[in-house]
């Protein structure tokens, strides 16, 4: 979408109504996924958890996406398809889902680490999570993009992981993409000015290599160029005066791995 699209207050509550069913089914997804288990079974309980909860899954045909759920494993960055691949002990594991909710679009993507993983897949996990996290904090109005795309990149920078480029952040709520693009490398007070009533998706694609990709021959999924790992996590913002308006958290998500 070519437009920045500002929401009501009334609407970015709706918004908020659907993440919230976003952040329950991230939730759900965490308490089963492990190793033996395939990444299309993740995607059938994403799509009957949000039928079930009065939402369709926002990705299934857009723009002829043939699944509920992007799962993107180890190398793959983002747009993974779900398939009969059996999930492995070590696995990355990013899981990225939309909810459609009365006509209201949430985005969310977390990246989950099965069972024993390296100490070198935990630091990317970490860093990319903690990236997002002091992008988040920029994310107040008045404010500009580059702002966020400088945080994350200046937090990532010294651990000396890639950064993917060609795949950035964006605003959501009407439509699954709207404008502005939110780049995770950038410089400080650049970009278009983040004013109230807007909603982003904040999301860092962190490569444990290069920060090149490659596109596959399905239309879809991007993987690392040197077959490296790489980490994904993706949370929505209202932009707001003096602090941001998280309205998609991890909390359920993480609640769910401290159990385990």
């Amino acid at each position: 979408m070519s437009k920045v699209y500002y929401k009501s207050e009334e609407d970015i509550e709706q918004v908020r109504k659907s993440a919230n069913v976003l952040s329950s089914l991230l939730a759900e997804i965490a308490k089963v996924i492990k190793p033996g288990i395939s990444t299309l079974s993740l995607d059938k309980l994403a799509y009957d958890f949000t039928h079930d909860n009065g939402g369709t899954p926002a990705f299934l045909n857009y723009h002829g996406f043939p699944y509920s759920l992007c799962i993107s494993v180890n190398d793959q960055i983002v747009h993974g398809f779900p398939s009969d691949y059996i999930i492995q002990e070590g696995d990355l594991v990013s899981v990225d889902g939309g909810v459609n909710l009365n006509g209201f679009i949430s985005d969310s993507a977390y990246t989950f680490g099965i069972g024993e993983i390296s100490a070198e897949a935990q630091l990317l996990l970490d860093v990319t999570k903690e990236s997002m996290y002091k992008g988040i904090e920029q994310a107040v109005a008045g404010r500009r993009v580059g702002d966020i795309s400088s945080a994350i990149q200046e937090h990532i920078a010294p651990f000396g992981f890639g950064i993917v480029r060609e795949l950035v952040g964006h605003g959501v709520g009407y439509h699954l993409h709207e404008k502005p693009e939110v780049p995770n490398f950038g410089k400080r007070g650049s970009g278009p000015k983040l004013e109230e009533g807007l909603v982003i998706c904040i999301e860092p694609m962190v490569n444990a290599g290069q920060a090149g990709v490659k596109f596959w021959e399905d239309g879809w999924t991007v993987s690392t160029v040197d077959g490296k790992l790489s980490a994904h996590f993706e949370q929505m913002v209202a932009i707001r005066k003096g602090k941001p308006d998280v309205l998609l958290t991890f909390d359920e998500v993480e609640k769910v791995l401290n159990k385990k």
